[in-house]
């Protein structure tokens, strides 16, 4: 007989139970049915599992040999299974795109391009600040693609279990009033902003701790730090209660500038990620990139100061 895992089934249930008796009735099984199925089982292992006696079931020294590898395999198989399921339901219609991403330019943009291409395949969104909430919902099948940024090199969450691409790295700029006095600058020293309250959006990633870091290279800290979501960020800046970080991509707003820090102490990559299992890895998955380049494209274009940043600094900007 050869060995199958309804045997270590049964033989995990009759140590759980520490009786044939309990162990056929958990399994629904009749007792001299539940004997004669170990007795093969042991047959084929070529010793006794279990002690019996009138008190019960108990694991022979081979038999607690079984359990510990039975202790293993059952789970493995059994999580085998269910990941195999959920993808088979994900990916079981291809023409339709659930994209998850952060708060960020590029998420509209992509979500424009593709309901434009595939005016007949349904477009989600899913936004959340933590980029690790995002990567599990693609780990298990629940977003086809994920738009997500990442502080300067750090790695994206799961990167040995999902697929992530660059799109494009950027610097991190400062945001100022119109009417800041260094607003008409092209470029600024961090260390000029040494005196000024700062606002930017949350994350689950090492941005703030990188932040302070170079803060404290340009010889100061920050007075103060208001995380809060974008819109409030920008009111923060338009009302002068606070200087902003953003993206070099961040779109243009009424009564605001965007300018660049020398030497770029901080950046930002922009990714978009996906499963590498998933029925999206083939024309799907170009399609899906290709639109997200250009959705880039067009978020480096609508930046006047931006644009004109890079070509100074080709390292930046979009992926080769």
């Amino acid at each position: 007989m050869e060995l199958e895992l309804r045997h270590l089934r049964t033989v995990r249930a009759i140590a759980d139970t520490g009786s044939l008796t309990k162990a056929a009735a958990a399994l629904g099984l009749a007792q001299p049915a539940l004997s004669a199925q170990l007795r093969r089982i042991e047959k084929a292992l070529g010793g006794p599992l279990f002690d019996r006696d009138h008190t019960g079931a108990r694991p022979t020294p081979l038999g607690e040999l079984v359990l510990e590898r039975a202790r293993v395999v059952l789970p493995a198989v059994s999580g085998l299974q269910e990941e195999a399921v959920r993808f088979a339901n994900a990916w079981a219609t291809v023409e339709r795109f659930r994209l998850g991403g952060t708060h960020g330019p590029l998420l509209g943009g992509l979500v424009d391009r593709l309901a434009s291409a595939h005016p007949t395949a349904p477009v989600t969104t899913y936004t959340s600040w933590s980029v690790a909430e995002i990567a599990s919902l693609l780990m298990d099948g629940r977003l086809d693609f994920a738009l997500i940024g990442t502080c300067g090199e750090s790695p994206p969450p799961m990167a040995d279990r999902l697929v992530w691409e660059v799109i494009g790295v950027d610097p991190v700029f400062v945001m100022l009033p119109e009417g800041h006095q260094l607003a008409d600058e092209e470029e600024l020293e961090l260390s000029a902003l040494a005196d000024e309250c700062w606002a930017d959006v949350p994350g689950d990633g090492c941005f703030a701790d990188c932040f302070a870091a170079a803060c404290a290279r340009a010889g100061f800290t920050p007075a103060s730090v208001y995380e809060t979501d974008t819109v409030s960020v920008v009111h923060l800046v338009q009302v002068g209660r606070a200087v902003g970080l953003c993206r070099a991509t961040f779109p243009p707003a009424p009564g605001l500038v965007t300018r660049p820090l020398a030497g770029a102490p901080l950046s930002w990559r922009h990714l978009l990620g996906r499963h590498p299992h998933s029925s999206t890895a083939g024309a799907a998955a170009a399609a899906v990139t290709r639109h997200t380049r250009s959705a880039y494209a067009e978020a480096v274009r609508r930046s006047d100061s931006y644009a004109r940043w890079l070509a100074a600094h080709p390292r930046f900007g979009p992926a080769p």
